[in-house]
């Protein structure tokens, strides 16, 4: 084999048999070893260009908005600068080189912004004789913008093809907040086209009807749902029989959300292991997770019961009234008395039979409230408690008009109560959002009371990713009064790498050398 590192070109399948034997070049008459074409390497390479049907010029096409090169013949894929992934959109560019066999490519620097991208490549070529040529040559791309199909419909302003509504219509919207950090941490959203923030809810448009039912598969496998599907043609071909519709999902939110007291029919009791009428939500998932506060009883309602036989909370936390625990008695396992039929019984929670005041009637009401809570477990005397005045209250709900008096409790305990001072300024964390927050003072309160949710209940973070804030640090006058209030360790909170937090964090360090600076200068 003979090189030629120069021209980049050699020749190959050379007999060398009969390496005593020489001829003279056909073109030059220089002495060379005899080859099926008679001529030497120069003149082969003045004569034969084995990459002629090769452009060495093209173009891309490049969509600024999402980012994405063409890969011919209508597909947008996402590369990044020297990736594999562009430089197999490079190559489906050069028609010529299915006539020679590609042994290397590889890209050359190029400034990022000059719209260029070079390609080195080396190929082999057979030429007449059996004579293999080798030959490296550069083709230079030039990146052209061009808006994609996707793109271009959303700047149409008529882009979107499916829509799906999300909603829950009810007082106590937790369940919906816990939804929304579903979507962040799974990253459910991804294939939206928008997200927009409406009254109840959030709507999510997309091109592709498949991303948006898969979308629907989502929330229906993490809570209660109830969807209903419509569809609306917009235009219809007579010729080729093709029709256009803009598809409608309208996803339900089962009205049912953590702390709220809900009252349950005698049929469903009684599929429910016989629990008591008035229960308390502990948890929605996939399910509803109910906890009956005098027995310390848990149920769990799926979907398809829910719907079948829905029910809606009689109390919420809106209506959420302090006590202070006057007395406490815990009752032991062993005490508690079971009955035949009787569903599982919760071992996280302690039975207690205890005594409130109002926090509001402390020092002026000598009687205190009895009453049974699954609560022991927290409660000591002194705490405050967050309860529903349930004998008391106006509660309109027909199945709770036909319990006898009996099986309604004076009060409902349903969580400890901690200073939100405290609660704040100790609050070294955030989450993320979908879209704007609800401005509307019960929306505040609910959103408030699901971040308590977060910090008291270590199964629910993780579902959720919780992020530190830069922003804030913990007084020394909180760190040494902190007590038994729950917190979120830094072991769990991730770091927010945003372009915001970034941008502040690097406004930090300039300002912190700007002061080494000025520290540094001599004073005159």
């Amino acid at each position: 084999m003979e090189h030629d590192n120069y021209t980049g070109v050699s020749t190959l399948g050379i007999d060398n048999s009969s390496s005593n034997a020489m001829i003279l070049c056909c073109e030059c008459g220089v002495a060379i070893q005899p080859n099926p074409a008679n001529m030497c390497v120069t003149c082969l390479r003045n004569h034969v260009d084995i990459t002629e049907n090769i452009p060495k010029q093209a173009v891309l096409h490049f969509c600024r908005n999402c980012e994405r090169y063409l890969q011919p013949p209508n597909e947008w894929v996402q590369a990044s600068l020297e990736s594999r992934e562009l430089l197999a959109v490079c190559l489906k560019k050069l028609k010529g080189l299915k006539e020679v066999k590609l042994v290397d490519a590889g890209f050359i620097w190029t400034e990022q912004h000059s719209k260029r991208i070079k390609v080195k490549l080396t190929v082999h070529g057979e030429i007449s004789g059996g004579t293999v040529l080798q030959q490296v040559f550069i083709v230079e791309f030039t990146v052209q913008n061009q808006m994609c199909t996707d793109c271009h419909r959303t700047e149409a302003k008529d882009f979107w093809r499916c829509l799906v509504q999300v909603r829950q219509r009810a007082e106590n919207k937790k369940t919906f907040y816990y939804l929304e950090q579903l979507i962040l941490k799974y990253k459910a959203h991804e294939n939206t086209l928008g997200i927009k923030p409406e009254h109840g809810g959030l709507d999510f448009y997309y091109v592709s009807e498949n991303h948006a039912r898969r979308m629907v598969d989502f929330l229906q496998t993490m809570i209660p749902v109830k969807v209903t599907t419509s569809k609306r043609l917009i235009s219809h071909d007579i010729h080729s029989n093709n029709y256009n519709y803009k598809y409608n999902w309208s996803v339900e939110i089962a009205p049912i959300s953590k702390d709220s007291a809900v009252c349950l029919s005698k049929k469903l009791r009684q599929q429910l292991g016989n629990i008591s009428p008035v229960c308390l939500v502990n948890r929605v998932s996939s399910s509803i997770h109910l906890i009956d506060p005098r027995t310390a009883q848990i149920a769990e309602v799926n979907t398809q019961v829910y719907f079948r036989a829905p029910f809606e909370a009689i109390c919420n936390p809106k209506q959420l009234i302090e006590y202070i625990v006057m007395d406490i008695d815990i009752i032991h396992e062993k005490d508690r008395k079971t009955y035949p039929g009787q569903g599982m019984v919760s071992f996280k929670h302690a039975l207690c039979d205890i005594w409130v005041v109002r926090a509001s009637e402390l020092g002026v009401n000598d009687n205190p409230i009895h009453t049974r809570s699954h609560l022991g477990h927290l409660l000591k005397v002194g705490d405050s408690v967050m309860g529903y005045n349930t004998g008391e209250a106006n509660i309109n709900d027909p199945e709770f008009d036909k319990l006898s008096p009996e099986l309604i409790p004076d009060v409902v305990l349903v969580r400890k109560h901690y200073d939100r001072q405290m609660r704040l300024s100790q609050r070294l964390w955030k989450i993320k959002h979908l879209a704007d927050e609800a401005t509307d003072e019960r929306s505040k309160y609910d959103y408030h009371e699901f971040l308590d949710d977060i910090e008291e209940n270590p199964d629910m973070r993780g579902q959720i990713n919780v992020y530190r804030d830069s922003k804030k640090t913990l007084p020394i006058e909180v760190q040494q009064n902190v007590g038994d209030v729950p917190q979120i360790t830094l072991a769990e909170m991730l770091e927010d790498m945003t372009l915001e937090c970034a941008d502040d964090e690097m406004g930090e360090e300039q300002e912190e050398d700007a002061a080494a600076t000025e520290r540094q200068e001599p004073q005159l």
